[in-house]
């Protein structure tokens, strides 16, 4: 398994890192992961389940069980959920916020570690989420924390909310997003951070196109210089 390559792409709530994520995974024709799209899943799952995630008689254990239990598939760009189509779902505001309050529950990230390990297949894997790089892969040839200023993600959101015909208000957009940060920063188990290995990007000042280009380019400088060591002609810009 080492020897398929992963890029690890992590970073805050909103920070383009899935958009960018899956890019690159298109431009290097590379599966892709996204991770947080799991979590949220997960949410959903003990909706289905028909039990209230804010219910102090919900124990750890018994979400981590309604995950490990997922029919969870991905196909085409959707996202199903027991024969349930949940791509929209996933996406929404409550979604996330829920995803993130389970997210922090050792058990349910040990059941969910072996469904993001089995995405790593050949020719190579582009992960993204809050952990790949320094939990679920930490053997990644490329190490990525993708961010930008919490005032430039909320707008970023509320463009995306409008876009959709959601209304949103920024302030309150932007009040969550450092919410999320702060719990995921201060976790217990697996938090939002960089390693020593890893290669920060802010993208407060760039676009998408620009953000898309910047990782790639970090990725293919790398496979140049791994080619140079091998001796190997590979690696090359084209």
């Amino acid at each position: 398994m080492k020897a398929i390559p992963v890029i690890a792409i992590d970073g805050p709530a909103a920070s383009g890192k899935g958009a960018v994520a899956q890019a690159v995974a298109d431009k290097l024709v590379f599966h892709y992961l996204d991770s947080g799209a799991i979590y949220r899943a997960a949410a959903l799952a003990v909706e289905f389940a028909e039990k209230d995630i804010d219910s102090p008689d919900l124990t750890e254990g018994e979400i981590a069980n309604i995950a490990a239990d997922m029919d969870l598939k991905f196909k085409g760009g959707e996202i199903w959920l027991s024969n349930h189509n949940i791509t929209d779902s996933v996406r929404s505001e409550q979604c996330g916020k829920n995803a993130s309050k389970i997210a922090v529950l050792p058990a349910l990230r040990a059941a969910l570690l072996d469904l993001q390990h089995s995405f790593r297949r050949a020719p190579g894997l582009v992960a993204e989420g809050r952990d790949m790089g320094t939990v679920v892969f930490p053997d990644a040839v490329l190490k990525i924390f993708l961010t930008a200023s919490a005032e430039i993600r909320a707008e970023r959101r509320h463009k995306q909310l409008m876009e959709k015909g959601i209304n949103a208000n920024i302030e309150n957009l932007l009040y969550e997003i450092k919410l999320r940060d702060a719990r995921d920063r201060e976790r217990n188990i697996a938090p939002l951070r960089t390693g020593n290995d890893t290669v920060t990007i802010d993208t407060s000042a760039l676009d998408l196109p620009q953000s898309i280009a910047a990782v790639l380019k970090t990725y293919r400088s790398l496979a140049k210089a791994g080619a140079k060591n091998r001796g190997s002609p590979e690696g090359s810009d084209d």
